[in-house]
């Protein structure tokens, strides 16, 4: 494939108000989106209509635990719907967005999660897209009977495998098995089942899965994690990856590296696509882009931040001051993520005091674009044409005013250079990917 026929993708991160933890105190807002179903038809219609590739529902099995008791009840992206449910609800509104949700691997089942998306990919025609995640809220091992979290080299063992039983059950069935034969009575071929008979480490696992093997074969997998763990459970199984990264550099080296490790798991480089996540506030001046960013940091709480990032850091950092740089000495964290990581990066390379640290997880963390469309556009295209996104994870601040601006001012903005699609390639999430079906694959041939 050239350069020039090579084309972006787009994902939205669907919250209820946006990514922004004070958008829900705007005027505009209607913090009872949340729990809205048509809130949500508004929002992905409207992502359908800029011809996104996928809308996005990252999960938890539980509140997030404040760090301080201040900051109880005043965070609003803790409270969601369960998202396959939603994402089900949705796919019968929609004609050719992908639907895209989490489901841990922590504390689930491989059979459970297999029967969830494959469910969803008939019933969406070929639409449907499994997060991959292990759990790090530390509240949902509560929820489970569980002290605390199995350790990281564990979960990520669990993960592994729980990875291969889906997509075993998924491939459990020949794409023909089910053959419907009325005259002879016969409702699906035996010859064409093909039970998995797992027995691992973690999990035993017989099949076959009690549905037609999904119309894209195997639903898409995505995954997220930025560990070493994370980047090699990656490389192996996923085929969209979400990351965090601030600058063009950090993204350009993930980027890098991401499809090296692919290569070695004996992949093409072109079967993974890496999505950044971009917090986008589009005006149609500089000032108008800046005036919208200024109403919504106006609405964050700094306390919010600093309890974010003491969640992210593992530790409390109520007890340093708001407006000196974090000391060099941090104590040890029981918490050691990549994005932690990458936020303490940044804050050394700029100098951040802990405030200016703070306001930054207004937006998740994200890298946050201020800015005109062609400016936006500028930033976006830099990135996809110089080695390090294959598209982006749109966040926008505010929803759906935000998704709105985006699809009316940014998209026809990137189609007009040649970097976007201007109609749906196929009626499947893997056609408008570029992402073949997968040959079925049954472990007892090997």
């Amino acid at each position: 494939m050239t350069d020039h026929q090579r084309m972006m993708h787009l994902g939205l991160l669907m919250t209820a108000n946006g990514s922004h933890f004070g958008a829900w105190r705007l005027p505009e807002a209607d913090p009872a989106g949340a729990f809205t179903f048509a809130h949500y038809v508004d929002i992905v219609k409207t992502a359908e209509r800029g011809l996104f590739d996928f809308v996005f529902m990252a999960d938890t099995l539980a509140l997030i635990p404040p760090k301080s008791p201040k900051t109880l009840g005043h965070v609003p992206l803790i409270a969601h719907l369960e998202p396959l449910t939603l994402l089900s609800a949705l796919s019968a509104v929609t004609a050719n967005i992908g639907l895209a949700g989490s489901a841990t691997t922590t504390y689930n089942h491989p059979y459970q999660v297999a029967r969830l998306f494959a469910s969803l990919d008939h019933i969406s025609g070929g639409r449907a897209c499994w997060n991959l995640i292990t759990s790090s809220n530390p509240a949902e091992a509560w929820n489970f009977g569980f002290e605390n979290h199995p350790d990281h080299a564990h979960r990520y063992d669990r993960a592994r495998e729980f990875a291969e039983v889906v997509q075993g059950l998924w491939d459990s069935w020949t794409d023909d098995a089910f053959v419907y034969d009325k005259t002879g009575g016969l409702y699906f071929d035996p010859a064409r089942m093909h039970p998995i008979e797992h027995q691992g480490a973690h999990f035993a696992v017989k099949g076959p899965l009690n549905m037609a093997r999904p119309p894209q074969g195997r639903p898409i997998v995505a995954q997220a994690g930025s560990s070493e763990a994370g980047r090699d459970l990656a490389a192996a199984t996923a085929e969209i990856v979400f990351t965090a990264q601030q600058n063009f550099a950090g993204a350009q080296a993930f980027y890098s590296d991401l499809k090296r490790r692919t290569e070695v798991c004996g992949r093409h480089p072109q079967d993974i696509v890496i999505l950044p996540g971009i917090a986008p506030i589009v005006g149609q001046t500089e000032a108008e882009a800046r005036e919208t960013f200024e109403r919504l940091q106006d609405a964050f709480d700094p306390l919010i931040g600093l309890d974010a990032l003491s969640a992210e850091f593992g530790i409390d950092l109520s007890a340093y001051s708001l407006d000196r740089p974090l000391p060099e000495d941090l104590p040890a964290s029981p918490r050691a993520t990549s994005r932690r990581d990458l936020m303490l990066a940044e804050a050394r390379r700029e100098t951040l005091t802990l405030r200016q640290m703070a306001a930054r997880t207004a937006s998740l963390g994200h890298w946050t674009l201020c800015g005109t469309p062609v400016q936006i556009a500028d930033v976006l295209e830099q990135l996809f044409r110089d080695g390090a996104a294959d598209g982006f994870i749109i966040m926008p601040s505010a929803l759906p005013s935000g998704i709105e601006a985006f699809v009316r001012w940014v998209v026809p903005e990137l189609q007009r250079r040649g970097l976007f699609r201007s109609a749906y390639e196929s009626r499947t999430l893997r056609g408008n990917l570029g992402l073949p079906i997968p040959q079925r694959n049954d472990p007892r041939a090997e």
